[in-house]
């Protein structure tokens, strides 16, 4: 198959894919409230967690992740053009960000983002995944954590000499993370965000 049409398949095939909320399968699955219908109403790993117990929250960021990874992976196997493996591991990213199945809203990409650049690279995969800990085990930010991470990726991927394509995957991932994160923003700001291990009313 011609590699155009290949990755132009996969990239599909990773919307698709990257748009299933696994915060409500799982939680239905389960026998568990909704995530949209209670604490912040996102679908992601932080309000699963949250609402639903730490079972819920766990499957919810695998689930997530593991999409991400995927793609990422699937994109670095089977394709040789650095555009075109970019494009594929953005995809369950903007299908996470933008789910057709929940009217184009979902949550806020960073479990997919970070199983996304785990599949393209695992070392700076995993250096995003420890800072995103740190930051969380330190301020007990859930918010805070993605928003340090996402915040360093460009800087990593520049640090660590990854191509261009690569350091425009990295600002483009940034930048979405950063906008969904506009609201905690304000309330990081205003020193009313949860923190992990409270319960939202």
């Amino acid at each position: 198959m011609e590699e155009e049409v290949l990755w132009f398949l996969m990239a599909m095939l990773g919307y698709v894919l990257g748009a299933i909320p696994f915060g409500v399968v799982v939680s239905k699955a389960l026998g568990l409230p909704d995530p949209r219908t209670v604490g912040s109403g996102n679908v992601g790993f932080t309000n699963v967690l949250r609402v639903s117990g730490s079972k819920a929250g766990v499957l919810t960021l695998l689930g997530d992740m593991g999409k991400g990874w995927v793609m990422g992976w699937a994109a670095m196997q089977w394709l040789t053009t650095e555009s075109f493996i970019m494009v594929v591991a953005l995809s369950p990213i903007l299908g996470h960000l933008f789910s057709p199945f929940l009217g184009f809203k979902g949550g806020k990409g960073v479990a997919t983002a970070l199983g996304s650049v785990l599949g393209l690279s695992p070392s700076i995969g995993t250096l995003l995944l420890l800072i995103w800990l740190g930051a969380v085990a330190i301020w007990r930010y859930s918010s805070g954590g993605a928003l340090a991470a996402f915040g360093l990726f460009p800087v990593v991927a520049i640090v660590n000499e990854q191509r261009q394509e690569f350091l425009v995957f990295a600002i483009i991932v940034s930048a979405l993370v950063w906008i969904k994160h506009k609201d905690n923003i304000v309330r990081l700001w205003k020193g009313t965000e949860s923190k992990i291990g409270e319960k939202k009313a």
